[in-house]
C-alpha cells in the first residue's frame, strides 16, 4: 500500500529506520528495483529512440545483460552480492546486478584513476574487506546469516567497526564508490529516481 508523502517521514534523514520500498507506488511502466518507485509511470528506455546509436546499444545492453563473474571467486561473489544487496536495500527481485557490474569493473581494471596513498589497489581492498565481512559473520560467511545480523555487520562496517588491516573508513568509501556507480549507472535506477537518461 502506498504512503502519503505529505510529511517528511519518507526522507532519509527524517526517518528512524530504512524505508520499505513496498511503501512506494507499484511500478506500472518500465522496471525499477523491486518494482516500486516514486515515478510509477516512467520508463527511461521509452526514449531510447532519441539517443545516438552507440549510447542506445550500451544502455540497452546494460539493461538486458548481466556480466559474467570473473574477478571474485565463488565465496567472494556470494559475500559481495550479500553486501551489495544489503547496502542498496535490494531484498526482492527484480534487482540491479550490482555485484556483477562491480566484478566486471574490477576484472577489466576500469579503476577510478586515483587511490588513497595509504590504501592498496581497490581490487586488493575488495578482497580484504570481503574476507573480513565473512570473518565477522562466522562459519558460512556473510551470505548465510539472517538478514538482521547481515545488516548489523554491514552497519558496523559503515561505522568503522570491522576487523581488517586497512583504514576502515576509507575501505568503506572504496567499496561504496563502486557500488553506487554500478547501481546508478543502470536504467532501472534511473526509472526509480526519474532521471531522464542521456541528453
Amino acid at each position: 500500500m502506498s504512503h502519503s508523502f505529505a510529511d517528511a517521514g519518507h526522507l532519509p534523514h527524517r526517518r528512524s529506520a530504512p524505508a520499505d520500498p513496498a511503501g512506494l507506488p507499484r511500478q506500472r511502466r518500465g522496471t525499477t528495483p523491486q518494482m516500486h518507485g516514486r515515478y510509477p509511470d516512467y520508463d527511461v528506455l521509452a526514449d531510447a529512440r532519441h539517443w545516438d546509436d552507440v549510447t542506445r546499444q550500451a544502455i540497452l545492453a546494460r539493461a538486458s545483460e548481466v556480466p559474467t563473474v570473473r574477478f571474485f571467486d565463488e565465496r567472494e561473489a556470494r559475500t559481495a552480492r550479500a553486501f551489495c544487496d544489503t547496502v542498496m536495500a535490494q531484498d526482492r527481485d527484480p534487482r540491479i546486478p550490482v555485484m556483477e557490474m562491480v566484478d566486471a569493473k574490477l576484472f577489466e581494471g576500469r579503476l577510478d584513476g586515483f587511490r588513497y596513498a595509504d590504501m592498496p589497489d581497490d581490487r586488493d581492498t575488495w578482497h580484504q574487506v570481503l574476507a573480513a565481512l565473512d570473518d565477522a559473520a562466522g562459519p558460512g560467511g556473510l551470505a548465510t546469516v539472517p538478514d538482521a545480523r547481515r545488516r548489523a555487520i554491514v552497519d558496523g562496517f559503515a561505522h568503522g567497526d570491522l576487523r581488517v588491516d586497512l583504514d576502515v573508513g576509507r575501505a568503506w568509501s572504496v567499496l561504496m564508490r563502486a557500488v553506487l556507480e554500478a547501481f546508478y549507472s543502470h536504467p532501472w535506477a534511473w526509472n526509480e529516481i526519474g532521471f531522464g537518461g542521456p541528453a
